[in-house]
């Protein structure tokens, strides 16, 4: 809970007019994302799910990983206002919470964590099959939709094996089977390795191999059913923004695990400043779900063409568009 309740209301130290300042910036912060990054980025993932699902024939691999991480940062705005009107962020909190709807909320933003990240990396990798091997349908929609189901599969698992800790963190040590298990290092360790770690290496890799084959220019290249070129450009901003963006977070739970490992005494890990960064961190984390649609509608090329797609087919109502019929015509054709 953001609070300088440790100092005395009548200290006049630095250290608690610096707390009364992060708290202002923090509320402030918070404000704004939830006044502007947090109806556009519930507006444009709803849109780019949308608008694929709506065109399901013309959805390539890409576009399968891209909805997967609208559907995660559509949870992450769920997750966002509450937590950010909480007494976690603001001096004036609009609510107050328990420890069971703090778990909850912990938990729905580890999934949508590890759904992000794993999402990103898979694309990597994807990319890279696409390019090497492009008509082998290794990378096609119809097994990266798998994939995704999988992605979140593996997620809630994952954030499960954590809950323990969390949950055993939070509740009495009168129970037997949880009095071994209050651990918080052990779970921020958990996410730290499986949620950063990993898809840090893998995301590396895959850069690597991508680099490497695109050193070596072959026929291929100019095969027609190869992706789009814009796609390595958004491939490879979205890597950099997701990155950018979640790394603060991931690095202030590795310095908890670290500090928790050594101090083992949790009430002397945060500072003001040291808790206001984390803060900071996790406000950038929700500004994920916040970017990523945004970059993926301008820099993807057929989004605008399926967004007017769509809207003619609104237009049209339950009878087929002329423009529709003479599509399918072509595809039968």
């Amino acid at each position: 809970m953001w609070s300088c309740m440790v100092y005395n209301e009548t200290d006049d130290s630095v250290d608690h007019q610096l707390c009364q300042d992060f708290g202002l910036v923090l509320s402030i912060f918070s404000l704004v994302y939830l006044v502007v990054c947090f109806p556009v980025g519930l507006c444009y993932n709803a849109l780019l799910v949308v608008v694929n699902l709506s065109n399901k024939v013309s959805m390539t691999m890409p576009d399968v990983y891209f909805v997967n991480i609208a559907i995660a940062g559509l949870v992450l705005n769920v997750v966002a206002p509450v937590e950010l009107l909480g007494p976690s962020f603001t001096k004036w909190p609009v609510w107050e919470y328990n420890n069971e709807m703090y778990i909850t909320l912990l938990i729905l933003f580890n999934i949508s964590s590890l759904v992000i990240m794993y999402s990103t990396t898979l694309l990597s990798l994807d990319y890279y099959i696409e390019r090497a091997l492009p008509r082998t349908y290794m990378s096609s929609v119809y097994n990266t939709k798998h994939v995704c189901g999988f992605i979140w599969g593996g997620a809630v698992l994952t954030s499960f094996s954590s809950l323990l800790f969390y949950v055993c963190n939070h509740v009495s040590t009168k129970i037997i089977e949880c009095s071994k298990m209050q651990n918080k290092e052990a779970a921020d360790a958990i996410m730290m390795f499986i949620g950063y770690v990993v898809p840090a290496v893998a995301v590396s890799y895959a850069f690597v191999l991508i680099l490497r084959i695109r050193k070596e220019s072959t026929p291929l290249d100019q095969d027609s059913s190869r992706l789009d070129p814009s796609i390595h450009r958004l491939l490879l901003a979205s890597v950099c923004v997701q990155f950018a963006l979640w790394t603060p977070y991931y690095t202030t739970l590795l310095v908890q695990t670290l500090a928790g490992a050594q101090a083992r005494v949790p009430d002397r890990l945060p500072t003001a400043a040291y808790y206001f960064l984390t803060c900071v961190s996790e406000l950038l984390a929700f500004s994920s779900s916040f970017a990523m649609p945004l970059m993926y509608r301008q820099m993807n090329r057929n989004f605008s063409h399926k967004l007017q797609r769509l809207l003619k087919r609104l237009q049209c109502g339950d009878q087929a568009c002329a423009h529709e019929r003479s599509a399918v015509q072509q595809v039968v054709t």
